[in-house]
This record gives C-alpha cells, structure tokens and sequence, in this order.
C-alpha cells in the first residue's frame, strides 16, 4: 500500500512539473511571438529619431501639432524648419516628402496659401515661410515663391506700436509678445538677403528686424534679473499689463526660448557689416547670462522661469529645449562664451534622463510639454502665475519636439 502511494505521489510530481515546462514553453513561444517592430530604429541619433518618431505620430505633415484638419499655422513650421536640418545631414528622401507635402497640400498653382488671412495681420503664420525658403530653390515652383512674396507683404503693412514695433496679431493691438520676434523675423531678414534685389529695400528691412530687437529689449528687459517678460502693451489697457510699465507679470520659459532662437536664427542672415548685429550679439549674451542664472540644478528650466519650486510650477521641455539650442549654436557660431556649451550639455542630459521616454516600437517622447501659453483673449489669459502652471500639458507637442531636434543636431546627439 506505502509503495503504491509512493507510485503516485512521484507520478503527480511529475505531471506537475510537465504541466509547468509546457506553460514555461508557451510563454517563451508567446513572447517571440508577439516580439515588437521597431518602426523608429534605436541606433540612429536622438535627432533622427525624434523626427521620425513625429512621422510616425503624425503622418501628414500638415497636421502635426494634433490636428484634424490641414491648417497654415506656425508648429508645422517650426518642425519642418527642423526636419529640413534633418534632410540636408541625411539626405534622407523621406524627410523631404514629409517637408513638401505639407507646402504642396495648402498652396495651389496660384499660390494661394490655404486657411491664411492676410487681414488677420498674424505673426505666428509667417513661420511656416521657412519651408518655402527651403523649398523654393530646390523646386523653382513659381507658387512657393508667391506665397513667400504674400508674406513678406503681410510684414510690410503689419501694424505697428508708435515706436515701430510688430503688433503681435490685428486682434492684439499696441502689443508685442516676445513669441512674435521668432515667428517673424528669421524668415524675414532671409527673405531679404536672398530675394530683395533693391539694396535700400533689403537694407530698411534689416534695419527694421534690428529694431524688433531693439524694442522688445526697451520695453520687456527687467534690468534685475535680465530676464524678459512675456508681453508688452504700449496702451496698458489690457488686464494683464502694468499700469505703469506695461508688461505682463511673469516670465514664461518658452517666452524666453522664442526670443533666444529668433536672435541665434537672424544672426544666421544678418549681414556681417550690418551694425545691428554686434547689437543682438550683445543681447544674446546678457540672455544667455540670464538664463543661466535660473537653471534648475537637474539641468532643466522652469514653467515659471524664476519661480524655481513654488507649489505647482514645474520643470518644462520646450522651454528646456529651446536654451539648449540657443546656446549650443551661440557657441558654435562664435557669439557665446565656450562656458556655455557645458550648460547646454548640462540641460540636453537632463532632457535625455528626465523628460524623454522611449515606447517599445522605438518611438520618442518629448514629456512635460506646455501645450500653450499666451495673453488677453476669449477666454481671458490673464497672464497669472496660476494661469501659466494651469495651462495644459502633454507630451511631444511640437514647440518641444523640433527644438529638442534641432538641439540635437546642434550638439551631434
């Protein structure tokens, strides 16, 4: 009787075991199964592989940015200024696709831009010129160059302050945001240089970019802590301003990051002669001083520059992604001090460690992003602390992500 039971006690434990190897086979045959494809490949550079993560997410170009419908607007631009980087180191046929799907499908053969208002007097809508500045001479289609004259003309009737500064938008009179230095001027002294031909023209425009710079510098500059603030109201009328200065409360990250790639990107077409450019030079410094003042130690910037960890304010990717830029191409270019290439490094290894993530299929992610951030309006911005920390935040928005790209490629990563 002992021994029979023995018998099956061992015949259980065997069953058991047999039961388990089977599963463990299974499992394993499961897993490679359903092994993962790597639609972005991990052993490109950090630059590549955000832009095609951006394709993947966005397969249209013309609605990056989250859209559902195809719109003329600046985030398009802005990453497809930074694939065109892309493009001419790899010259990769898939980013140039990407980048002309995105002129072809809004201009027609009259080059006409589809969903743009010249009447609306908008800033932001002339950043997507740099796509027809990269295209054009690479195409000669006659639309794209009508479409970048329709743009500069908006920039010849812009409204202006009294002192000669670009009115943000028609809707936002008497103010100058500093988002607008970037959207506006890179594209309009290259336009100048490479399609004026009349040499007092070109030169009033140059003239005319210097004093955006000079202006904003005049009105926004807070000569403490060198930073400068978001907005300014010439009238002072709006909720936001100070009734005496006129400027908005606080100074917003990417605020700042606008305004430092605008100088980095102008001086790459400001004439060498020009006596504005030791000018914005001079500015770039003090930013870069300034900036660097309020760096977290983590290597990342703040929601809320000089607000460091009051409660709610966070550390933010655009922003971030846009220093790094700017003073990694102020360095190579000769206009910043070596010193502050390290700190570039500093905040490209926090991105890199805190912010960007990796999903199984290889696809990046740009975290912490402020998906948007501005003044006046309906429903009112009022240019709080509380509203800058409310506003949303998600992942890979583009004013992230192709500044991340071109900071990428500033730095070989």
């Amino acid at each position: 009787m002992k021994t029979t039971t023995k018998y099956i006690t061992l015949f259980a434990i065997a069953l058991g075991l047999s039961i388990t190897s089977c599963k463990e086979a299974k499992k394993e045959n499961s897993q490679e199964t359903v092994k993962i494809e790597k639609v972005v490949p991990e052993n490109l550079k950090w630059s590549e592989r955000m832009m095609l993560s951006e394709i993947e997410r966005f397969p249209e170009a013309t609605k990056l940015d989250f859209a559902t419908k195809a719109r003329w607007t600046y985030t398009p631009g802005l990453v497809l200024s930074a694939c065109s980087r892309v493009y001419e180191q790899t010259k990769n046929q898939k980013y140039y696709d990407y980048i002309y799907d995105y002129a072809n499908t809004l201009i027609d053969s009259t080059g006409t831009i589809a969903t743009y208002k010249l009447s609306n007097q908008n800033l932001d809508m002339i950043k997507s010129g740099d796509v027809l500045l990269f295209l054009y001479p690479i195409t000669k289609e006659e639309r794209f160059l009508k479409a970048m004259e329709t743009l500069n003309s908006q920039l010849e009737s812009q409204p202006k302050t009294s002192d000669g500064g670009y009115w943000h938008k028609k809707r936002y009179p008497y103010q100058m945001w500093l988002d607008g230095l970037y959207m506006a001027e890179p594209f309009h002294t290259r336009y100048a240089k490479e399609y004026i031909e009349d040499e007092a023209q070109k030169q009033k425009i140059y003239n005319d970019v210097v004093l955006q710079f000079d202006l904003i510098q005049k009105h926004s500059r807070d000569e403490k802590s060198g930073l400068l603030y978001h907005g300014w109201d010439e009238s002072k009328e709006q909720k936001w301003a100070n009734k005496e200065t006129g400027n908005s409360q606080h100074f917003w990250s990417r605020g700042m990051g606008w305004y430092g790639m605008a100088m980095v990107d102008v001086l790459d077409f400001l004439p060498e002669n020009h006596p504005g450019r030791e000018k914005i030079i001079t500015y770039l410094n003090q930013f870069a001083e300034a900036i660097t003042n309020v760096q977290d130690e983590s290597g990342l910037w703040w929601q809320v520059l000089d607000q460091d960890n009051r409660e709610g304010n966070y550390l933010e990717a655009t922003g971030t992604s846009m220093f790094t830029y700017a003073f990694a191409k102020g360095v190579r270019k000769g206009y910043l001090d070596k010193k502050y290439l390290d700190v570039a490094n500093k905040a490209y290894t926090a991105l890199i460690n805190n912010l960007v993530s990796v999903e199984e299929n290889g696809v990046v992610n740009l975290n912490k992003c402020c998906a948007v951030a501005g003044l006046g309006g309906n429903p009112y911005r009022d240019g709080s602390y509380e509203y800058y920390i409310g506003e949303t935040i998600r992942s890979n928005d583009p004013k992230g992500t192709g500044p991340f790209i071109m900071a990428s490629l500033e730095l070989n990563k």
